[in-house]
């Protein structure tokens, strides 16, 4: 069984994370696929817009916390090719259409979409504060939403459908058997337009999306390294065993204000 399934609409590529009996948890082998995937739909001159959806209940639970223990390896071994849509090269519009749960990497997954339909009753969550040392400041800025929300998605809050569709988030909310069918039409519509006119409107609206300064990016890398890392796979161990988590937090307690790049008093 093919874990990344794809099917051709004319000139719109489906894309569908296909481990449903993992949530489509990404692992290894899913990250290389859908990078290998997003790859050929950008080097195919045949195809003009992309969909992602998942198998099952679940869009992408996010991190494959199996394999992170099995392998020691936060956040998942590096890949050994480029994935045009991770990294924010990839210049043809992709559509999300979530279908259930997206969760941790699930949700950066949509969050890089440039439209998102979803099912009525799934669940978003920004799972960072859960796993690392720094929980995920940058996505409700990026989202341009509101400072309260923007804190909430950051400390791992969990978000339905129905809440983001109407902060914006989401552009439609629909019954799941409706989630890929109106991505398509969507896609479709974007195909009626001019090709110059989609694909310069496309470039210019992610120019505008909001982005940190080079001093927030500074920092936040500094708070990365603020806490005691034995956390990071405690946090992982807890949640694949199902018990609750046995924090250090730091390995001097004095440290817990010591906040990088604050002044001395």
């Amino acid at each position: 069984m093919a874990v990344v399934e794809t099917e051709r609409h004319g000139q719109v590529l489906v894309v569908r994370m296909n481990r449903p009996e993992r949530l489509n948890a990404l692992n290894h082998e899913l990250r290389v696929a859908l990078a290998q995937t997003w790859t050929d739909f950008r080097r195919d001159d045949g195809l003009e817009v992309a969909i992602l959806t998942g198998t099952g209940r679940a869009f992408c639970a996010g991190e494959d916390m199996k394999e992170t223990l099995a392998d020691a390896t936060p956040g998942g071994r590096a890949l050994d090719i480029e994935d045009p849509f991770r990294s924010g090269t990839l210049e043809k519009p992709v559509i999300a259409a979530v279908n259930g749960f997206a969760m941790g990497g699930g949700f950066m997954l949509v969050e890089r979409t440039d439209l998102r339909v979803a099912a009525k009753g799934a669940v978003f969550e920004v799972s960072e504060a859960k796993r690392w040392l720094l929980g995920g400041y940058d996505h409700g800025h990026v989202a341009n939403l509101p400072f309260p929300i923007a804190m909430e998605m950051a400390l791992g809050f969990r978000f339905t459908a129905e809440r983001f569709y109407e902060l914006g988030f989401v552009n439609r909310l629909v019954e799941a058997d409706a989630v890929v069918p109106t991505a398509i039409e969507m896609a479709n519509h974007l195909l009626t337009l001019p090709p110059a006119s989609r694909v310069n409107t496309v470039h210019m609206m992610r120019q505008m999306r909001p982005k940190a300064s080079e001093a927030q990016r500074e920092l936040a890398a500094a708070l990365h390294e603020h806490g005691a890392k034995s956390d990071l796979m405690e946090s992982r161990a807890a949640f694949a065993e199902k018990r609750a988590p046995n924090f250090k937090g730091w390995n001097d307690p004095a440290d817990r204000y010591r906040m990088p790049g604050a002044k001395a008093e």
